[in-house]
């Protein structure tokens, strides 16, 4: 159930451009699972993750089949490994632009 459904054109379009502006596809370079990721700056890094990604995931697999489960919060090692050679190739662009 929806909480709040933006109507205001000016909201739908601050959430279009807070959840989906200059997000761009990475694949890793290891299961090649395909994110989208967004870096704010060199300590912000927004990335969307999908059911195929996810299931693509070697290293959140071997987590999730722990008894106690994948953390909510652990991150996969060799994404951001594939993240920063992207930032370093020039793929991905750091910063925000207008807030986003």
């Amino acid at each position: 159930m929806v909480s709040f459904a933006p109507t205001s054109p000016d909201t739908i379009e601050d959430q279009r451009l807070y959840t989906q502006a200059r997000l761009t596809e990475v694949a890793c370079l290891d299961c090649l699972a395909k994110v989208r990721v967004k870096k704010n700056s060199d300590h912000h890094t927004s990335i969307q993750w999908d059911a195929e990604s996810l299931g693509h995931c070697a290293e959140f697999n071997r987590a999730a089949s722990q008894p106690e489960g994948r953390p909510v919060r652990a991150g996969c090692s060799r994404l951001r490994s594939s993240i920063e050679q992207a930032v370093k190739d020039g793929v991905i662009e750091v910063g925000a632009e207008d807030g986003y």
